[in-house]
Order: structure tokens, then C-alpha cells, then sequence
């Protein structure tokens, strides 16, 4: 059974990686350079103005938050026009239907692609902010944990509303009303306590802002403001539901 479930998984992760091979270098701006240009002119310009948040420098206390901002964004983007294509333009999913590859073998090898792209974007931004002294501690190692969990976070739930929609006018609003609102209140930015009272529950129940969270808590070496292992439970929560209910969208959207 084993070999049944893993092999057809891997081969839809190898098929993911292939096209990432094939494309990557468009891919190096927005993952990477990006993320890093934004960091220094925030970090650092804006920084200079803020001077510290919570005792701490404006730069040290924002690279945690635009870490996990970054993932979340992967995540998302990756889980919507692709996975929408591969249905309604490519047809690459009905192609690995011919195969024997399942739906959920499709998902978990989407999936995995995203932990891949979230751990590479990880280990690169780590590496590059050490030598600006943005991580106050060794616990920093953590993150691409925290990293890899808030990409299957994201990205599962969305691959399921990917799955299941006829037009694709609808990642407008996706990325309006989720990703633009998320990045905004999770405190990749700002304490959520900032926020005022009637929006911190929008904060509190994004999956963003716990990742951003815990990863601050790493990198500053210190104390999750919630208890780590709801951090870690809200993050599971939102992966188990979107993993099942990509899988349903998946075979619901091959059998027609």
C-alpha cells in the first residue's frame, strides 16, 4: 500500500518540479529579491523612523513578519492561477487521471511542491538577513518548520477553491479581500494589540498571523504571545480541512 500511495505522489511532485526548473528565473523577483528590497526599505528606512517595537529594533522585529509573509503569499499565488490552469486551460490533471495517479496523490504532490517553495524561499532569506544581524536568535533554525506549515496552511484550502470554481475572475477577490487584508492585520507590520478591538479577531483567525507569530518567537528568542501549541493547532486545522476538502474538489472536478 505504501508504494501505491508514495510513488504516484512523488511523480506529480518530480512533474511540479520539472516546470519549476523551466520557469524558476521568473520566480526569483517576486520570492526573493522582493521580499529582501522590501525588507530593507521598511527594515531599515522606515525602521529609522520607527526605532524599536516591543524593546526591540524596527528591522529585527519586522524580518519575521515579512518571512511568513512572503510563504503566505507563495502559497497563495501558487495555489490559484496553476492549479486552475492545470483543470480548465492545460488539462494536466485530467492527463494524470489517464495515469495511475489518483486525486489525492495530485494534492499531496501539489503540497509538497509548495513545503519545497516555502523551504528554498526560506533558507535563502534566512542566509541573506543574517549578515544585516536580523536574527537575535539560534532558534531561527525553527522557522522553516514554521515555514513549511503555513504552506500547506495556505496553500490547501485554496487549492480546493481553485478546484472548484468555472472562472478564474474569482481570484480577484481572493487576493483583494484575503491576501492584501491578511498581510495587513496579521503584525507582520505592527503589534496586532495596535489594531482595534473589533478587527483582532480577523487578525487572531488568520493562519498568517500565527505563523508570524511563532516565527518572531524565533528569531527574537523569546515566548509566543498565545501558547505554541495553539500557534501550531490553528496551522494543522487549516491543513487537514484544506487537504480533505482539496481531495473532494479534485475527484468531484475529474468525474465530470
Amino acid at each position: 500500500m505504501a508504494s501505491g500511495t508514495v510513488s504516484p505522489t512523488l511523480a506529480v511532485f518530480e512533474r511540479h518540479l520539472v516546470l519549476y526548473r523551466r520557469l524558476w528565473q521568473a520566480s526569483v523577483f517576486s520570492s526573493f529579491v522582493l521580499p529582501l528590497l522590501f525588507l530593507l526599505s521598511i527594515g531599515v528606512g522606515v525602521g529609522g523612523y520607527v526605532g524599536s517595537i516591543e524593546g526591540v529594533d524596527y528591522l529585527a522585529w519586522i524580518v519575521p513578519g515579512v518571512l511568513a509573509s512572503t510563504v503566505f503569499s507563495l502559497a497563495l499565488g501558487e495555489s490559484t492561477y496553476p492549479v486552475f490552469g492545470d483543470f480548465k486551460w492545460v488539462r494536466a490533471y485530467h492527463a494524470m487521471r489517464a495515469a495511475p495517479v489518483g486525486p489525492s496523490h495530485m494534492v499531496y504532490g501539489h503540497l509538497l511542491y509548495m513545503v519545497f517553495r516555502a523551504e528554498v524561499a526560506t533558507v535563502v532569506f534566512l542566509l541573506v538577513v543574517a549578515f544585516f544581524g536580523g536574527l537575535r536568535s539560534p532558534w531561527a533554525l525553527a522557522t522553516p518548520l514554521v515555514s513549511a506549515l503555513l504552506a500547506v496552511a495556505t496553500a490547501a484550502p485554496v487549492t480546493a477553491f481553485s478546484a472548484s470554481i468555472e472562472n478564474d475572475n474569482y481570484f480577484t477577490v481572493v487576493f483583494r479581500f484575503v491576501q492584501i487584508p491578511a498581510t495587513l492585520l496579521a503584525g507582520v507590520f505592527f503589534p496586532v494589540t495596535q489594531l482595534p478591538e473589533v478587527l483582532r479577531p480577523f487578525a487572531y483567525a488568520s493562519p498568517l498571523w500565527h505563523a508570524v507569530e511563532m516565527c518572531r518567537a524565533a528569531t527574537l528568542g523569546r515566548d509566543t504571545p498565545w501558547p505554541l501549541a495553539v500557534h501550531v493547532g490553528v496551522l494543522v486545522v487549516f491543513a487537514a480541512l484544506g487537504t480533505v476538502l482539496s481531495v473532494r474538489a479534485y475527484r468531484r472536478r475529474l468525474e465530470r
